[in-house]
């Protein structure tokens, strides 16, 4: 009986956390654009390092309009540090003027296996 008990203990506490695990790992998937002086100030390459970083999959380009465009995608936590880091720090030479976000959406599964630089628009 009293390993019954000890058996029913434990059982319940690991869908506990495992119900917790599943929360926190809910993935998330945002569009973004950076503007300002984001261009062969090796922005890209920064951004990508960052995303790896942070475990983030998806991919970014340089656009014809002198931005900087990608998509990522993770958990919501880092998916909220990168757009901070889009917003705020970018690559050392950089010159931030504004981040915008769109598209943001819950996803069951990633789209992408790792984050990519594209080539240019």
């Amino acid at each position: 009986m009293t390993r019954f008990l000890f058996l029913s203990a434990v059982s319940s506490c690991l869908k506990i956390n495992f119900s917790t695990a599943a929360i926190s790992m809910a993935l998330r998937s945002v569009d973004f654009e950076v503007y300002g002086r984001v261009q062969g100030v090796f922005f890209r390459k920064f951004t990508k390092e960052q995303a790896e970083k942070l475990a983030l999959k998806g991919w970014c380009r340089n656009t014809s309009r002198g931005t900087v465009e990608g998509q990522v995608q993770g958990p919501s936590e880092k998916v909220d540090e990168m757009m901070h880091w889009l917003k705020t720090t970018g690559s050392p030479s950089s010159k931030i003027e504004k981040a915008d976000f769109r598209n943001g959406k819950d996803i069951s599964e990633y789209n992408f296996s790792n984050f990519e630089i594209r080539r240019d628009d």
